[in-house]
């Protein structure tokens, strides 16, 4: 789930999925519009497999442990930004 398996994709492990989280974060940005974002990547893109809204959800929970997001004030931001 958290790296690719036989019956993961790479594009859709949640570490690939977090990578583009973080490509899409360049200001802080409420949840929503970085799901827009997020999708809009991913459709502009045909090797990438579109993700539900849970699998996003799982990918922010994953940075947001290791400390590579924070939430502040409604808002998404890389960590130290």
């Amino acid at each position: 789930m958290i790296l690719p398996t036989k019956h993961i994709r790479p594009d859709r492990a949640l570490l690939a999925v977090g990578a583009d989280v973080l490509g899409c974060l360049r200001e802080p940005m409420t949840v929503s519009r970085l799901w827009d974002e997020i999708r809009s990547a991913r459709a502009d893109r045909t090797v990438s497999a579109p993700i539900s809204y849970d699998w996003f959800v799982l990918a922010l929970d994953l940075l947001f442990m290791v400390k590579a997001v924070q939430f502040d004030r409604g808002l998404l931001q890389k960590a130290g930004s």
